[in-house]
């Protein structure tokens, strides 16, 4: 072989496996670490490497082997928890049961997580990295959802035969957006109360109702009166049979 060529890819040995396997693991057993210190303090307080460290029965130094700075570290624990949040909520988002069944599984999931979690939810939504960054994981979590109930709504506009004209089509997200954004600024101020008022399930229903009309107010004003308990599979089922004959 002549100098510098590159020669065949080498394929990592089971030794390098082993190792990054256990980076890995390491890595995430100091952000459980990090998430379980901050959950169990009241919201917002400041939680430090050493106390991570001590969680985990591991030297600070190997915390900072896998994480350069507090601002690294910091970031990787609000994805962590942004991302239980995100396993939560995307599978709530499906087509069985009724649109109002539908709304009340997705709010109620959320309002029940961030009413046992309290310190989580702060730390997810309102707390950035000293450097700024971190807004990024939060906009990808809402995205996330925003995109699951798009393609509901969609296939619900067409299967209840509402034409989405087009400038219906370019509003839906950013207006999924909005209220998915309501939904957390609601919840988070909920929670920064002295006296959490009112309870979790009756805030999840208030909330729930809220979306409904916003969905019901829209599909009425193009001509469509929803029926809240119709449940969606049996509508699809319907529009199928019709095809088929």
């Amino acid at each position: 072989m002549t100098r510098g060529s590159s020669g065949p890819a080498r394929t990592p040995d089971g030794r390098q496996t082993r190792w990054e396997e256990h980076k890995a693991a390491r890595r995430r057993q100091i952000l459980d670490a990090a998430v379980r210190i901050i959950d169990r303090e009241p919201p917002g307080t400041e939680f430090h490497v050493r106390e991570i460290a001590e969680e985990c029965g591991i030297g600070r130094p190997v915390v900072y082997r896998h994480f350069g700075d507090r601002d690294e570290l910091y970031r990787a624990v609000r994805g962590h928890v942004l991302a239980q949040v995100r396993e939560l909520l995307v599978p709530k988002v499906r087509l069985d049961g009724s649109i109002r069944e539908i709304i009340e599984r997705i709010v109620s999931a959320y309002v029940e997580w961030a009413a046992t979690h309290p310190a989580l939810h702060r730390f997810a939504e309102r707390e950035v990295a000293p450097s700024g960054d971190g807004d990024q994981d939060f906009e990808e979590t809402i995205k996330a959802l925003v995109d699951e109930v798009v393609t509901i709504i969609v296939l619900a506009a067409a299967v209840v035969g509402v034409e989405l004209s087009e400038d219906d089509q370019a509003s839906l997200e950013p207006l999924i957006f909005g209220v998915v954004g309501m939904a957390f600024a609601t919840v988070r101020a909920w929670l920064g109360r002295e006296v959490r008022d009112p309870s979790a399930a009756a805030l999840s229903s208030m909330l729930a109702q809220t979306i409904w009309w916003a969905i019901w107010g829209l599909a009425h004003d193009r001509g469509v009166d929803l029926d809240p308990d119709a449940p969606l599979e049996d509508m699809i089922a319907s529009v199928v049979a019709e095809l088929v004959d």
